[in-house]
């Protein structure tokens, strides 16, 4: 008997999303990141039809909004951002890519790409470098921290520490001293 090859149902909602990038930023001073192409991938062993929403479209031309994707292929999707001013400068927009089987209706999967626009990659370059330098310097710092704060390797003792025995010595001493009297006192001591 020959057994047949069963494609796993597909459940709505649950099929993974392959999208590179994930985050679009569009510089106002420079004109050559106003036009960003996201990937949209598809790993499976069938066809894909997609369709791109956005949260804010009088912002943004994508050129082939919808279409579809042959099976383990790719389809490069051209996004414009024709709305550059500064009122816009850090707004999140949010790029929603919809995929489904090619002949079925229902949306198998969904991808959230981010979108900024941001005043000038040179501003941002240097934020992030600023950034970077922080980190890597609170990086070091808790390495550092990490290191001193480590336990000493002790050897193990029978008894109790020369510190925890000096302690207790003055201790009882103290004591006899207040009171004036020295009785038999039983030194009890825990490590």
């Amino acid at each position: 008997m020959q057994q047949q090859k069963r494609q796993p149902e597909l459940v709505e909602g649950n099929l993974p999303v392959f999208v590179f990038p994930t985050e679009l930023i569009f510089y106002a001073d420079d004109q050559s990141t106003h036009k960003q192409v996201l990937t949209l991938y598809n790993p499976y062993e069938f066809a894909l039809k997609f369709k791109v929403l956005c949260t804010t479209p009088n912002k943004y031309v994508v050129v082939d909004a919808a279409g579809a994707v042959k099976p383990q292929c790719c389809v490069d999707i051209v996004i414009r951002h024709r709305d550059v001013r500064s009122c816009h400068y850090g707004m999140i927009d949010k790029f929603r890519l919809q995929v489904s089987e090619q002949s079925q209706r229902k949306a198998l999967g969904r991808k959230e790409v981010i979108a900024t626009l941001l005043p000038s990659a040179k501003e941002q370059q240097q934020k992030e470098e600023e950034e970077k330098r922080i980190k890597e310097h609170l990086a070091e710092s808790v390495f550092f921290e990490q290191t001193l704060c480590q336990p000493e390797n002790r050897s193990a003792s029978s008894g109790p520490s020369l510190l925890q025995s000096s302690w207790n010595s003055m201790h009882w001493s103290t004591n006899a001293a207040d009171t004036g009297e020295v009785e038999s006192w039983c030194l009890s001591t825990s490590i």
